[in-house]
């Protein structure tokens, strides 16, 4: 609640609404749009011009990423495993990884290119990405060691756990239950307990 309601009142009358431009800021150019489109969605669509091995994965995985998680993505401390675990997932303690939990190998791509290369102070260059995702895929067993990948096949590269995922439908299975009106003739009449909270004494 404002202390000022009359003050704000006024304020209320005093600023027209208008639709005109105000004149602030500019179009943005071409290529700053283009310096900020750089997603990368499950079937390629952004993907840049580029291919690595996991040869060249490996010493790109080893210079920049192992210090974190280790050598064979096996996780450092408390840094994230991002090989192995395959089968986990309805363990007491899954291990989710690129080869056992993510569902599109563009998601890692994608990672990769927004938050990890912050860590080593300079961006990767799209064939180093690509490397390091060749790399990965080997350390889940799911490509052979002179495997390269590249634009032309990353589509063709399915993670075991891509169905493991669906759409959120919440807003129709679950939202028509709990938003239907409340009984208010006719209603029933007993109730049956089904279950007692244990005594918390």
């Amino acid at each position: 609640m404002s202390r000022f309601p009359s003050l704000l009142a006024a304020l209320c009358f005093a600023l027209p609404v208008t639709a005109e431009p105000l004149g602030l800021g500019r179009v943005a150019e071409p290529d700053e749009i283009a310096a900020w489109d750089i997603d990368v969605r499950p079937d390629g669509l952004g993907l840049p011009a580029g291919s690595g091995s996991v040869m060249q994965g490996e010493e790109v995985f080893i210079e920049k990423c192992a210090v974190c998680h280790g050598d064979f993505a096996e996780g450092v401390g408390r840094y994230p495993a991002l090989a192995g675990g395959l089968g986990t997932l309805q363990d007491e303690r899954p291990m989710r990884t690129i080869g056992s939990f993510w569902p599109f190998l563009s998601t890692a791509y994608d990672f990769i290119n927004r938050a990890m290369t912050v860590g080593y102070g300079e961006p990767a260059s799209d064939d180093e990405i690509y490397a390091i995702l060749a790399y990965l895929l080997y350390s889940n067993d799911l490509v052979d060691e002179d495997f390269v990948l590249s634009r032309e096949n990353f589509t063709s590269i399915h993670l075991p756990n891509e169905g493991g995922f669906y759409m959120d439908d919440r807003a129709q299975t679950e939202l028509p239950l709990f938003t239907h009106d409340a009984c208010m003739s006719d209603c029933k009449t007993d109730v049956e307990i089904t279950a007692r909270v244990p005594n918390s004494q």
